[in-house]
């Protein structure tokens, strides 16, 4: 390219915003151009993240809709749920493409939003046109779009993890429970007691149990690939590291299915998806694999003792469940290769 895309980054501050200055400026057809904080205008990104002393030099924008309009091309919001739904909509009635990382646009149905995320919905005109931009399965949807909605970070390893049985309908979909755990930064830079030290260290905690918000995204998405309703079990627990999600998923197989048929099934649903390894018979991911990349790895296990299959899925959560992804929704997008800035290898050990 001989001009490079220009990107703005709403959310700086916040570690996605920061993951995805990390990436982007590796990304060759992509320039930031404008770094935004409502709470830290005008300071140097640096004061608060030190590790971008001497690489990112621009101090802080505020939230000025036609500011935003003159220095980018695409903005990227990676902000707490509830800003997204007032922000986004003036970003693109400014004529500007947008992809947003909080869950104000995953959910179509506005009342099942405000059941879950117990805020007021957007308007039903921009929730029909966000685009739910998990690449893997809904990629086709993306080239030309204007505004992506990018999923959460849960539901990225879940969906994932068992999305060829649903397309397939091999599984019973009401029998699936998910047990899934992550990491701190998780919960976002905000200081609170359960992310305290003294509170998470050494220490493994379930949280909102059976009231999670990411439970219907993943109903949502489940339910579009079989075409028929899907109900879960999803209990989501904190566990003191900083990064990584591993989701492990629990099914029922509407008949029998040797273990074979189901590494095939697998390996045919993903091929050609750079992001996604199917581990070999016996062997199974951890979130260390992962670490800093855009990689979602996944483990399968049948017990045909029960005839029940045991999924691991594993990624990490500030990477694949949020800045990776929404630059592999961009690079989609704008009709580049989807692993265009995005072939880091894993940080090991």
């Amino acid at each position: 390219m001989s001009t490079k895309l220009r990107a703005a980054i709403v959310g700086s501050t916040g570690y996605g915003g920061v993951e995805l200055i990390r990436f982007l400026l590796a990304h060759p057809y992509v320039e930031i151009t404008s770094v935004i904080s409502s709470s830290a205008s005008g300071a140097p990104i640096a004061d608060g993240y030190p590790h971008l002393n001497q690489i990112v030099t621009e101090r802080l924008d505020g939230i000025d809709i036609e500011l935003i309009r003159g220095k980018a091309d695409v903005v990227f919001l990676a902000t707490p749920h509830g800003v997204s739904i007032d922000l986004s909509p003036k970003l693109l009635d400014a004529g500007l493409k947008v992809i947003d990382l909080s869950g104000d646009f995953r959910l179509k149905d506005g009342q099942v939003y405000e059941q879950w995320y117990k805020h007021k919905p957007a308007e039903a005109s921009y929730l029909d046109r966000a685009v739910y931009g998990l690449c893997e399965l809904f990629g086709a949807d993306v080239p030309g779009a204007q505004f992506i909605s990018n999923p959460g970070c849960y539901p990225t390893a879940t969906i994932l993890g068992f999305a060829p049985l649903a397309a397939k309908r091999w599984i019973d979909l009401k029998s699936v429970i998910v047990d899934a755990k992550s990491g701190v930064s998780g919960a976002g830079r905000g200081l609170s007691q359960v992310v305290h030290y003294a509170e998470i260290n050494e220490n493994f905690l379930a949280y909102k149990v059976n009231r999670h918000q990411h439970t219907p995204e993943i109903e949502q998405a489940i339910g579009r690939l079989a075409g028929e309703e899907a109900t879960i079990t999803f209990t989501t627990h904190l566990v003191p590291m900083t990064r990584g999600i591993m989701s492990t998923i629990y099914v029922n197989l509407k008949q029998a299915r040797s273990e074979d048929e189901i590494f095939d099934l697998f390996r045919s649903y993903y091929e050609g998806r750079s992001f996604v390894r199917i581990r070999d018979k016996g062997k199974y991911p951890g979130t260390k694999e992962v670490f800093g990349s855009n990689y979602c790895d996944i483990g399968l296990s049948l017990d045909s003792r029960t005839g029940r299959l045991t999924i691991i899925s594993v990624i990490d959560n500030m990477v694949k469940g949020a800045a990776g992804q929404a630059i592999q929704n961009l690079n989609l997008m704008m009709g580049w290769d989807e692993t265009t800035g995005l072939t880091f290898t894993p940080v090991y050990p």
